[in-house]
């Protein structure tokens, strides 16, 4: 496979997973955004410059996460590898649940996509299998591909998802929290059985939870319900739990984003107010004062992973 181009930009959305009852399936894009340009060159050179989130933390050569999925994708599509100039900057919060590792694995596939001559070579069902294998499961690749609400799973033949319909009266509000968590760590106390009515009750409001963002937000609060991971993973974000517990027995629809440690939160236009005063007051006893917490209001990104070729001096 020949090489179109040698300069692409990618932009990738983070995105929050889970949304509550909908675990290792259901994702949506938000609008806080990776910036990746990718310039190869004639030579083995590797280098990485990031801005922003991850700066001076990241690996800077070839055991950068956004190399090694565009390395992988081009060898997998047949075309030359040469070296790689990356300039990152990084809004995504890294180790919040906010799908930046996700987001990294993303940049790479896509951008070697736009590097490609023919980039129909590289199909939408290629692209989410090749993000799965690095992230293990889906949910976050597939909104930050497509963007919006998706819905994914591990088919016969590999990876597919789906897009979900949001209601335009839906807004996602972000409370990221100063500190990291790791998603292995999150993981990690999950226990390898659930209870049989925990499973079904689950199940029930995930399935709910497509007809709350479709049409029926007013359900929204039931339908983010979760008996599957979110409880046991209080012992490792209790500042977390206690967010969502006293955002939800005010009302509103408030669920571990990822794998945490932020907050997601669903809500109409009417309901924002009565956040805003709600969410200065738990941080407020959280932490004193409302450092340590940031709050965003970010859009829904409908778009998706995005990338365009940068012509020539």
């Amino acid at each position: 496979m020949r090489l179109g181009t040698d300069h692409v930009v990618v932009r990738v959305p983070a995105t929050s997973a889970n949304l509550g009852p909908g675990f290792d399936a259901m994702g949506l894009a938000l609008g806080v955004h990776d910036e990746i340009e990718v310039q190869l060159v004639a030579s083995d050179d590797v280098r990485v410059e990031v801005i922003g989130e991850g700066a001076g933390e990241v690996p800077d050569g070839a055991d950068h996460l956004v190399v090694r999925a565009l390395q992988h994708t081009l060898e997998l599509a047949g075309a030359p590898l040469t070296g790689v100039h990356l300039r990152c900057t990084n809004q995504i919060p890294h180790g919040r649940g906010l799908g930046s590792s996700a987001a990294a694995v993303v940049s790479g596939v896509v951008a070697a996509r736009g590097l490609l001559a023919d980039p129909h070579a590289l199909d939408a069902r290629t692209m989410l299998g090749i993000a799965t294998e690095f992230e293990g499961h889906p949910d976050n690749a597939a909104p930050a591909l497509r963007g919006g609400a998706t819905l994914a799973w591990a088919g016969h033949d590999g990876p597919r998802a789906v897009d979900l319909e949001v209601d335009p009266r839906i807004h996602a509000t972000v409370l990221v929290p100063d500190v990291r968590l790791a998603t292995s760590r999150a993981r990690g106390v999950l226990p390898e059985q659930v209870p049989h009515a925990d499973a079904a009750f689950t199940a029930g409001r995930a399935a709910l939870l497509v007809e709350a963002l479709a049409r029926r937000p007013e359900l929204l609060l039931d339908a983010t319900e979760d008996r599957l991971h979110q409880d046991y993973r209080a012992e490792v974000m209790s500042a977390t739990a206690e967010l969502v517990r006293s955002l939800r027995a005010a009302g509103l629809a408030a669920a571990v984003s990822g794998a945490g440690p932020s907050v997601l939160v669903l809500t109409t236009q009417e309901q924002r107010p009565m956040l805003d005063d709600l969410v200065g007051e738990l941080l407020g006893d959280l932490a004193g004062s409302a450092s340590g917490w940031h709050v965003g209001h970010p859009v829904i990104d409908t778009t998706g992973a995005t990338c365009r070729s940068v012509a020539r001096k």
